[in-house]
């Protein structure tokens, strides 16, 4: 069993979803509960490496725990998952600068999780891990019809941070204290622009918790040390992000309100 293993909880079936996006061919990853009818719809952003088994089995056990569908999305194309940081940094440097070009990765794949008949098209939400989660703040910030936001460990930087005034969702940010990517700067000056577009968010942050701690494999790259798996704010920040959604839209029939055990 794999670290991110979904917890056994109902019988999930998955399925590929093919997309085009920023010109790349796209293939996510769908949960769908077993007794699905028309759902909420989570996608889920991985980090900057790229569709993994992280982003895929937070994916199933959103579907196994909790009764939505969930679209593991691409990032690089073909579903492949990076191997080097070099490579990884230069393949989002000209995401992190356009709007268009980071845009023009995330509404396609919000797009091919609307068209799934399990999906009730009322009730889609983001959530997203480093990187993943910028993507999610970036898919608020075209307006498009989401009820919710999550980034753990996510990044602040924003290419337009004057489109907050189209912000619909709801935002959850959950962030290491001692993330030196993610400074107390970076919160303020998000929190100011949250707060001037009159957006519903909220932030925990987490003492001593640095930089991708709900990825149990983040030491095996050989990346500095601010990277660092932390059980107890992975365990809790999973639980926060369950309220937090549970809240928006309920648990469905036939799911479970109980707070799982990353």
């Amino acid at each position: 069993m794999t670290p991110f293993a979904p917890a056994d909880r109902r019988s999930i079936s998955t399925r590929p979803v093919d997309y085009v996006a920023d010109g790349l061919a796209m293939r996510g990853h769908l949960a769908i509960p077993a007794d699905a009818g028309p759902r909420p719809g989570v996608l889920v952003f991985p980090e900057g490496y790229g569709l993994s088994d992280q982003a895929i089995l937070r994916a199933e056990r959103i579907a196994s725990e909790m009764g939505y569908v969930a679209l593991a999305c691409d990032l690089h194309g073909e579903a492949r998952e990076l191997s080097g940081l070099e490579e990884v940094l230069q393949k989002l440097e000209p995401l992190q600068k356009s709007s268009a070009r980071v845009r023009g990765r995330v509404v396609p794949a919000y797009d091919a999780l609307l068209a799934q008949p399990e999906v009730d098209p009322a009730k889609i939400g983001a959530i997203g891990f480093c990187f993943g989660g910028t993507m999610a703040l970036e898919l608020a910030l075209t307006g498009r019809d989401i009820g919710a936001v999550v980034g753990f460990h996510s990044g602040l930087a924003l290419t337009a941070p004057q489109d907050a005034a189209n912000i619909k969702a709801a935002i959850l940010l959950l962030l290491g204290a001692d993330d030196p990517s993610i400074d107390a700067e970076q919160r303020l000056l998000f929190e100011q622009t949250m707060r001037d577009a009159e957006v519903r968010w909220e932030m925990h942050v987490y003492g001593g918790v640095r930089h991708s701690f709900t990825n149990p494999r983040a030491h095996e790259r050989g990346l500095p040390d601010w990277l660092r798996y932390d059980p107890v704010a992975d365990r809790r920040s999973w639980n926060a992000m369950r309220a937090f959604l549970d809240e928006l839209w309920g648990a469905p029939d036939g799911g479970t309100n109980a707070i799982g055990t990353p």
